[in-house]
């Protein structure tokens, strides 16, 4: 199915959760929307919850930050837990980029670590962003293990808290941090505390991640105005 005709569907589906949320759940309810397409899904169910906080709405990227941790450490020799600050950006769909520019590797810069734009650009980012779609085409199914095992993860972080000296990525509400339109629900560096996330601030973003991060916002714009033509938000 298209992703276009998964807006179509799932709009059927997420509104009246959102609206079911609204009417029912407790005054300190978490939400996370982890069925595709998961932001703009999450943005349809925000939009049937006017009485819920925007900030209680969230989308899993934490499936896409699992799988670019194993990468980059199967690159650098190194293990997950060796791996700090790395970041998804933006959709999660074949548009999202897996930002290592700020991540350290056992204290070290993880790019310079690497050295390899050819490796980022060709191998790391594309086997991140489609990992689930080669998942499903070799299997046959999708991997609902790791997306559920994600879930736990997003969930307990945002809890728990993050780790001092590191963060993670979640799909939230833009405040227009890093040039993301307010509003759309795009995957972001985030820190988290007592219940509550903060996107990191002061990232310096080069020329290569720039272009990666709007092209990923574009597609969520699209979306959104696609789900908008609906009547679905």
């Amino acid at each position: 199915m298209e992703r276009g005709d998964l807006l179509s569907a799932n709009g059927g589906i997420f509104k009246p959760q959102g609206k079911a949320i609204n009417d029912n759940a407790a005054d300190d309810v978490k939400i996370l929307v982890v069925g595709n397409p998961a932001n703009t899904n999450a943005l349809i169910a925000q939009a049937a919850a006017p009485d819920v906080p925007a900030e209680r709405f969230t989308a899993m990227t934490r499936l896409d930050h699992n799988r670019a941790l194993t990468q980059l450490a199967k690159k650098t020799g190194s293990t997950v837990a060796d791996i700090k600050r790395l970041t998804i950006w933006g959709n999660h769909s074949a548009t999202q980029y897996p930002d290592i520019f700020h991540a350290s590797v056992a204290g070290k810069n993880a790019a310079e670590v690497v050295n390899d734009e050819k490796w980022l650009a060709e191998d790391f980012i594309p086997t991140v962003a489609k990992r689930g779609a080669a998942i499903i085409e070799a299997r046959g199914a999708s991997s609902a293990a790791s997306a559920a095992n994600a879930a736990i993860d997003h969930v307990y972080t945002w809890v728990n808290g993050t780790a001092d000296g590191d963060w993670t990525s979640m799909g939230i509400p833009s405040d227009g941090s890093y040039g993301v339109p307010e509003g759309l629900i795009s995957s972001f560096p985030v820190t988290t505390k007592d219940g509550r996330y903060e996107i990191v601030q002061g990232l310096e973003i080069n020329e290569f991640s720039r272009a990666r991060i709007d092209a990923s916002v574009k597609e969520l714009e699209e979306e959104r105005e696609a789900v908008r033509a609906l009547g679905l938000i």
